[in-house]
Order: C-alpha cells, then structure tokens, then sequence
C-alpha cells in the first residue's frame, strides 16, 4: 500500500499535464496499460521485493488513469447538463467502487488467495482498454505549441512523494522523529520552489492563476476534505471491523 500511495501521489499531477500535451486517449490508454500489465505482476509476485515494486509501477499507472480520466469526460460531454450527469456518475463510481472494492477483495482474499485482489483487474483491464479505443476520439494535445514544466515537474513529484512517505511511514518513524520532520520539511521546501517556478516559467504544470477564482478554489478544498475522509473510513472502518467485531 506505501508503495502504490507514494508512487500514485507523486505522479498524479504531472500525469494530468502529460495529458493536456500529448493527449489524453494516448495517456490514458498508456496509463491502463501500465496499470494492467502492473496487476498481473502483482499477482504472479513470489517475494515482498517484486510485490512493493510491482504495485509502485500500478501506482504510475493508476496516477495517469485517475489524473486524465477527468479531462476526457470533459471532452465527450461538451454540453453543460450531459456534463454534470457524467460527473455525477463518476463521482458515484469511484465511491461506490472503492467501498464495494474493499470489500470483494477480503472475499477473493479469504476464498483464493491474496493474489487474485490483483489479478481480477487483467479482464476489467483488457475489456477497458479495447472500448476505449473503439469509443474514445484521438485528440492530439498542444506537444507542438507548450514545453513540459521540467522544473515544475520534478519539484512537485519530489514533493508529493516526500511528503506522502512521511504520512504512511509517520505511525512505524513515530511522527516527531528526525526521519518524519525531515521529509516533511524537504517537502515543504520543494513546494515552496514549485510555487516559484510556476510564477516564472512561460509554460506552468499550474498556472496559479487558476486560484483567484473563489469557485475553484473553493471546490478543491472540499475535494480535498472528501478525498480526505473517504480513504480515512476505508482504514479505518477495515480496523473496526478486525480489532473490534473480531472479523478476522
């Protein structure tokens, strides 16, 4: 799981930008491919090693579905009612799929084994990928016209990566230790330079002039705090139910 959080973390923003340059079917289609083939590894995994980084590779591929998935919905349904359906049924899907997500896997777990939480995703992933291509439109992106953001880029995946692996390490470091306070530090220094890059560079990874409008500032903090609370009750809702109702 640390391995799939900070490999996810770090690169969900610069997979959205990838997308916006070089198109979104391309690394959408590239992102669930890495993503599968990742599951399938995992599920073949014989030693903690293959297994932590198999699931870092599923982590990247995951990051670039989840980061484009949201611009390509944007593109199918230009028209404002259309819109705000479809982005009510992938809100719906993403909640009700991780919840019911959770748990089938300790069903495939206490039935099979462990390995096929992962293997299940081979013929969801095959089956995804073949009607994307059949349903998706090509769209080529703005490569041509914008750079990539390098500096933005590195700074911010190093900092999400920094600061993701001090929270899912924090309880096993102890969070006021050198190794803790550290990363989350480094972090924060990394952040800092991003937000100076991006207010200097021609072509930002995030323009922040995207945050003066209050509506969207607005919506990602309360993406956030439901993005937050979600991924806490699935946590913790697994520990209730093992620690406190004995379902082992």
């Amino acid at each position: 799981l640390n391995a799939y959080m900070l490999s996810y973390g770090g690169f969900l923003l610069l997979g959205g930008r990838l997308g916006d340059l070089y198109g979104n079917r391309r690394l959408f289609l590239l992102g669930l491919g890495v993503f599968t083939v990742a599951s399938l590894a995992c599920g073949l995994s014989t030693t903690p090693v293959q297994l932590v980084a198999a699931r870092a590779v599923q982590g990247l591929g995951g990051a670039v579905v989840t980061a484009v998935a949201l611009a390509l919905i944007m593109n199918l349904f230009p028209e404002p009612g259309e819109r705000a359906k479809a982005m009510g049924v992938y809100g719906f899907i993403c909640s009700a799929g991780g919840s019911i997500g959770s748990l089938l896997g300790g069903v495939l777990t206490g039935a099979l084994s462990w390995h096929w939480i992962f293997l299940v995703n081979l013929p969801i992933g095959v089956a995804v990928y073949g009607l994307s291509q059949r349903l998706l439109a090509q769209d080529s992106g703005v490569a041509r016209e914008q750079r990539l953001d390098v500096a933005g880029a590195l700074t911010v995946t190093g900092g999400l990566m920094l600061a993701v692996y001090a929270v899912v390490d924090g309880n096993h470091a102890g969070w006021g230790s050198v190794q803790t306070l550290s990363l989350l530090g480094a972090a924060l220094v990394l952040f800092a330079t991003f937000l100076l890059v991006e207010s200097r560079v021609r072509d930002p990874l995030m323009p922040l002039r995207l945050f003066r409008s209050r509506n969207l500032a607005t919506a990602n903090l309360i993406g956030v705090a439901w993005a937050a609370g979600m991924f806490a009750w699935f946590v913790l809702s697994a520990l209730y139910l093992q620690k406190v109702l004995g379902y082992e």
